[in-house]
């Protein structure tokens, strides 16, 4: 149920609208533009695996790893599953989107970046509080896949392949 809010209140509150964006390729040009926004949490667990990898205490280095080491790997492995999932649902979802609506593309980016600086803080805690955080990642995803499925296959079917 917070997703829905954060991005309705954002669509709603923030300043800001999308430029004109007549073609297809313009509105994926954009949605490259933003999706950049969302490598910042990756690239950032990226830079704290290697120096918590740096600064442990193992003196083999494909040995075991320690949980804090542990941690960061698997943030950022997942972090970019996720992230090419979302990209490639944005880039469609931008295809398909009026031209009104097109302030989704960076609030649905900003979602993103943030729902994975919870999910690792969250993980860092304990593994059972990352739920909310992965929720907050995989539910506005879930719901983009399915808008382009009824998309393509209930509003332009004869455009299906094209």
């Amino acid at each position: 149920l917070l997703c829905p809010c954060l991005i309705y209140g954002a669509y709603i509150f923030l300043p800001f609208d999308a430029p004109l964006l007549p073609t297809v390729s313009a509105r994926l040009v954009y949605t490259l533009r933003c999706a950049t926004f969302a490598t910042f949490p990756i690239v950032l667990g990226m830079i704290v695996s290697g120096i918590s990898r740096l600064c442990s205490s193992a003196l083999e280095p494909f040995g075991e790893l320690q949980r804090e080491v542990e941690i960061h790997r698997t943030y950022v492995s997942q972090s970019i599953h996720l992230f090419i999932l979302y990209f490639f649902n944005m880039a469609v979802l931008a295809t398909y989107l009026p031209q009104e609506l097109l302030k989704l593309i960076p609030l649905l980016t900003g979602l993103f970046a943030i729902s994975r600086l919870i999910f690792w803080m969250s993980y860092a805690i304990g593994r059972s509080f990352r739920a909310f955080g992965f929720s907050m990642t995989f539910l506005p995803l879930l719901a983009m896949l399915l808008w382009n499925l009824y998309g393509m296959f209930v509003l332009e079917p004869e455009n299906l392949l094209s």
